[in-house]
């Protein structure tokens, strides 16, 4: 049932002061709840410290478009104008993740920011004027947000130019005047670690900041030692705000009454992308993506009073064993486009949003085709239709149009579907698979057959895990597991529990000490692959970044005897060190995931990888970023130094200017040869 809050939080009036939020932490290793969090609107006020953000002005870069670099390049993270006629978005053709826009019918595009900063998210202003964007200096995770007109002038930083800041895009105001943002500092005058003491607790803060200029940046709201804060939707006359808050496993959807200063509700809300809902034009209808008392997340319609408090909650639109991943509404709140998540793969629908008081059925219903497995981002248009980011086993992220009848059509800017690989090697479609782990849990994956493999022979097998842990495995196209492929290497990537996709209960089944049934379930489904007859039991390995680079290096410490190699990709291998290593809001998001650094001590450390590192046998590469401060580097060199030191075959590649995430081309290309060779090596016929 819906929480009504009524704590008095910080007033959005009067002089910018601290404000309570933090960033999403973009693609943590682990991410869901601190322990005793604030309640919601708690927040400390000025004992934060926080300043508002400056804007600083940037030279404008609209000019010569860089060369195009890669043939099979990727779009994705559209974002339409208001007429429709135009999009800007994410494209990666020049070897880094930059800023675009151009015609959605033409092909004539150019790169607006082109910095060698790769661009993560994309917003174009309600009344066109402005495009918002979120760049990671170095590939970092303390990012900013800028604005930039769409002839390619007026670039400015928003938020998170001061050193050591970092900030992440809520939503524009419906009127277009102002922009939302989430801004983190870190602990102030030296806050203890979190590996010696409570996770740190940096001040998180969401202001309204006006690109114009003609007003200063006005607070929503501040909390201390917050896990996450994102400003998702604001009504039309800006008078109530929905803000997503809290850690992963946690989420919670508040409508915060900006000029009171208090929230008049809150309800749990599901993991997974962080637009979680939208209000209606009237601001007396929410409707949410949630999976508040349920296994999988639906489409909730809260119905609100004057003064934004719950007046009543309905289901508008559930499927049965399959969660609601996506939901985009555009501003006039007539219809709505759904994303539901069917065993990873997306099957889009758009609505009717029925008006008026009563609950009525939502509907007529309408399911397009979809020329690829997966959606990733929607972008609505007022008119009607939406641009969408899809993604395939068989091809880059493209962006399509999909027209008022629902009709998909790819834009002149993305790269073909036969140009998703060099010519040669056409990709592999993945077979699903289910296996039953130990304690009897069923769990899923996706089988990879390497194409020159014989049918009937077992082949080397790499048992790929991927992070979050709440991420998910769904059929697309991987350029490492083209490379490892095409090296006569088999992949399953199974979604171990405390996967997504599968239900609450599964996402929780890895808590605390069910961390321990976790690893066992990477051996499990080594054994199911095995017993298939798929894979050769003298040649597996195992490989996984983030969270799944923790996996890699406990399994290979629990399980010494199952595999024969393994790459482990920004992972932490003692979750003391990580504590006190990692950002404040994502050591605040972990500890309920995995356990509080003080409270959950000795969980902890049994735990860790590095506990039990005599027992590893098997030679390991790892992997990191340089500017990884998510899974400090420092966890990957204490693994590698302690593998030496017991005579284990280990190496680390640092790549230069990554983060967390690898998102240079040059890098990613070293990342695949490196970890495909490594594996080659040692899985090969004669190792």
């Amino acid at each position: 049932m819906p929480l009504e809050h009524t704590e008095p939080l910080t007033p959005a009036h009067g002089k910018p002061r601290e404000a309570a939020g933090s960033p999403s932490a973009g693609g943590p290793p682990p991410d869901p709840a601190p322990a005793p969090d604030p309640a919601p609107g708690s927040a400390a006020g000025p004992t934060t410290s926080l300043p508002a953000p400056t804007p600083v002005r940037m030279p404008g870069l609209r000019g010569v478009d860089p060369p195009t670099l890669l043939t099979a390049h990727g779009c994705w993270y559209p974002s339409a104008d208001p007429t429709g006629e135009h999009v800007a978005f994410i494209c990666d053709r020049a070897g880094v993740p930059q800023l675009w826009s151009g015609p959605a019918r033409g092909v004539e595009v150019h790169v607006l920011d082109g910095d060698p900063d790769p661009v993560t998210e994309v917003s174009w202003s309600p009344d066109g004027r402005w495009i918002a964007y979120t760049s990671a200096p170095g590939g970092g995770e303390h990012t900013r947000v800028l604005v930039v007109r769409p002839d390619g002038t007026g670039r400015q930083v928003l938020a998170g130019a001061e050193p050591g800041s970092a900030a992440h895009l809520g939503c524009w105001k419906r009127d277009g005047t102002a922009l939302a943002v989430t801004v983190a500092r870190p602990p102030a005058n030296g806050a203890p670690a979190a590996g010696l003491g409570p996770p740190r607790s940096g001040g998180l803060a969401a202001y309204l900041v006006d690109p114009d200029g003609a007003a200063g940046p006005l607070l929503l709201v501040s909390e201390e030692g917050a896990a996450s804060l994102r400003v998702c939707d604001m009504s039309a006359d800006g008078r109530f705000a929905l803000v997503r808050r809290g850690p992963r496993g946690r989420r919670e959807a508040l409508v915060l009454d900006t000029a009171a200063g208090r929230a008049t509700f809150a309800l749990h809300v599901a993991d997974g992308d962080p637009w979680i809902g939208r209000f209606s034009a009237d601001a007396r209808t929410l409707w949410l993506r949630s999976d508040a008392e349920r296994e999988f997340a639906a489409l909730l319609r809260v119905r609100l009073d004057e003064d934004g408090r719950s007046g009543g909650l309905s289901v508008a639109a559930q499927r049965e064993g399959s969660a609601l991943d996506l939901l985009s509404v555009p501003d006039h709140g007539r219809w709505a486009v759904l994303a539901w998540n069917a065993h990873g793969a997306t099957e889009l629908e758009s609505v009717g949003l029925a008006p008026g008081p009563t609950d009525g059925d939502i509907g007529p219903r309408h399911h397009p085709v979809l020329p690829h497995e997966v959606v990733t981002r929607i972008a609505p248009v007022e008119r009607g239709g939406l641009f969408a980011a899809l993604s395939g086993s068989r091809r880059r992220p493209g962006i399509w149009e999909l027209d008022e009848a629902l009709v998909p059509a790819r834009t002149g800017w993305s790269a073909r579907d036969e140009d998703a690989v060099p010519p040669g090697r056409p990709p592999v479609r993945p077979v699903p698979l289910r296996c039953e782990a130990r304690d009897g849990l069923v769990l899923g994956g996706w089988y990879y057959r390497a194409p020159a493999q014989d049918p009937g022979r077992p082949a080397p097998c790499v048992i790929h895990l991927h992070g979050g842990p709440e991420e998910q495995e769904r059929p697309v196209f991987n350029p490492l597991y083209h490379e490892l492929l095409g090296r006569g290497l088999d992949v399953f990537a199974p979604d171990v529990r405390g996967s997504s996709g599968w239900g609450r209960s599964f996402v929780d089944a890895d808590l605390g000490s069910g961390r321990f049934a976790a690893i066992d379930d990477v051996a499990d489904c080594a054994a199911h692959v095995v017993s298939l007859g798929y894979a050769d039991p003298l040649r597996l390995g195992v490989m996984g970044r983030s969270y799944g680079g923790y996996l890699t290096m406990a399994s290979l410490v629990w399980h010494p005897d199952v595999f024969r190699a393994g790459v482990a990709v920004c992972g932490m291998s003692d979750f003391a060190t990580f504590f006190a290593g990692t950002e404040p809001w994502i050591a605040q998001s972990a500890a309920a995931k995995y356990g509080h650094p003080e409270r959950d001590r000795e969980l902890l450390r049994d735990l860790s990888p590095m506990s039990r590192i005599d027992q590893l046998r098997a030679p390991v590469l790892a992997v990191h970023g340089e500017h990884d401060t998510n899974v400090p580097p420092t966890e990957s060199e204490q693994f590698v130094r302690a593998a030496r030191d017991r005579g284990v075959p280990a190496r680390q590649l640092t790549l230069r200017n990554e983060g967390h995430e690898f998102l240079r081309a040059d890098n990613r290309r070293l990342y695949r040869r490196a970890a495909a060779d490594w594996l080659e090596r040692h899985l090969g016929p004669a190792p």
